[in-house]
């Protein structure tokens, strides 16, 4: 009888990749943890640091010194740094060196409260604690504001953060107790009364008319108050 060695070979080959493979995904799932790298994606303001991630990734799994890569429940890490209020997005994943790495969106602040309370408000609408390590030149936020009831000034916001004139020249949202709307300007002694946050681009075109026109005058100090809460009106009250 012929012996195929040829076959014989295949297969043994074959046995030997197999069993390389399985020794080195055994090897590798008992490797140990290494110290946490983090990466943070887009703003390069740091709200939150590399040493506040890293303890949020360390207090899960007290230290990762003897932590086995197989025994990571990864979902569970990207939970608890998501659970930080600074944090907008996380990825976390295991290099094949056994490197734990953290990939940090923060959240983007819009705009500051300060009232009764001091916060941000995100570019989501939603609460952001003040930062130790940074503080954001945004907007700040004045009067009778709610923490669970940010709708109109967020609207506010995010016009001022998405128009070059606004961002330019608002420094002050303000909302008395009846959630009438106000914005003070840099370099103008006058009120720009908004009403509500309805017709909101209309009402931002005929400020934007007002202060070409009146600054071509040289007369922007020449008002107290520039109202824009009826849609087709700019009322003007002098000094």
């Amino acid at each position: 009888m012929r012996v195929n060695w040829g076959y014989i070979k295949l297969v043994v080959l074959l046995a030997l990749v197999v069993f390389l493979f399985a020794f080195s995904s055994q090897r590798n799932a008992n490797r140990n943890l290494s110290q946490p790298q983090v990466k943070f994606i887009g703003e390069n303001n740091l709200f939150i640091t590399n040493e506040t991630v890293s303890k949020l990734l360390i207090q899960n799994y007290d230290g990762f010194k003897n932590v086995p890569k197989e025994t990571l429940d990864l979902n569970e890490l990207e939970n608890a740094l998501k659970s930080n209020p600074m944090i907008k997005t996380a990825e976390v994943y295991v290099a094949v060196n056994g490197t734990l790495n953290a990939d940090i969106e923060q959240k983007t602040p819009i705009a500051r409260v300060s009232t009764n309370a001091s916060y941000y408000i995100d570019d989501d609408g939603s609460f952001m604690p003040l930062s130790k390590s940074y503080s954001a030149r945004v907007p700040l936020v004045t009067g009778f504001v709610e923490k669970n009831n940010l709708k109109s000034v967020y609207k506010i916001a995010r016009k001022i953060k998405t128009d070059d004139f606004l961002e330019k020249h608002v420094f002050e949202i303000h909302q008395d107790i009846n959630k009438s709307l106000y914005l003070r300007l840099r370099k103008c002694g006058f009120l720009v009364q908004l009403g509500d946050d309805k017709f909101l681009d209309k009402k931002i075109n005929n400020l934007k008319a007002f202060y070409k026109k009146n600054q071509k005058d040289k007369t922007l100090n020449n008002y107290s108050k520039v109202n824009l809460q009826f849609e087709n009106q700019v009322i003007c009250t002098k000094i």
